[in-house]
């Protein structure tokens, strides 16, 4: 399966850690998801994460392009818990600590109420994985947000799980895998 995976773009409330909340696309945001597909595809499937930053612009997609969308909960973002809606450097003034910890192994430290990134990184990889049962051979799009397809991409890499938040991706970024047969994620040109 050939798995390319877009990001949303830039939302209403603006950056710091959105997780579970449900911004909209700015304008900005629009253009940027716009811009990244109009050369892109063909695509057999589209998924999208059930949050109105991608789930919106995948319906207008699939409406374009006659595809219907599918619903994936599992693959939206991590849930940052008591640190939603706030940005680094308001983490730091109470808690830098803490966000260095965080920064330093997501996996090792979890912000106060958030999901653990390793429960996160399992239901993302158990979504991926019945996409490559169901859609083998198929290319699909796949709408989502930063920290799956970070989390997706340092598997790809084999990085490891302390380099996690090291891996960047835009606003509007559409990068492509390949899932293999075995289960494994490999990047693809």
């Amino acid at each position: 399966m050939i798995l390319e995976m877009l990001r949303h773009g830039e939302t209403e409330l603006g950056g710091g850690l959105r997780g579970s909340l449900d911004d909209a696309l700015t304008e900005t945001g629009w253009a940027q998801m716009r811009a990244a597909v109009a050369l892109a595809g063909p695509w057999d499937v589209l998924v999208s994460s059930p949050l109105q930053r991608c789930a919106r612009f995948a319906d207008e997609l699939g409406a374009r392009l006659r595809l219907p969308v599918q619903r994936e909960a599992a693959l939206q973002e991590l849930h940052f818990g008591e640190w939603e809606g706030r940005s680094a450097a308001q983490i730091m003034q109470d808690q830098a600590d803490e966000l260095g910890r965080f920064w330093a192994d997501p996996y090792a430290y979890t912000p106060p109420g958030a999901e653990p990134v390793s429960a996160f990184a399992e239901r993302v990889l158990a979504a991926v994985e019945r996409l490559r049962q169901e859609h083998a051979g198929k290319r699909v799009l796949l709408v989502t947000h930063g920290g799956v397809m970070r989390l997706l991409l340092a598997r790809a890499r084999g990085l490891p799980k302390a380099q996690l938040l090291q891996v960047e991706v835009a606003h509007g970024a559409l990068l492509r895998l390949v899932a293999h047969d075995d289960g494994q994620l490999g990047e693809a040109c």
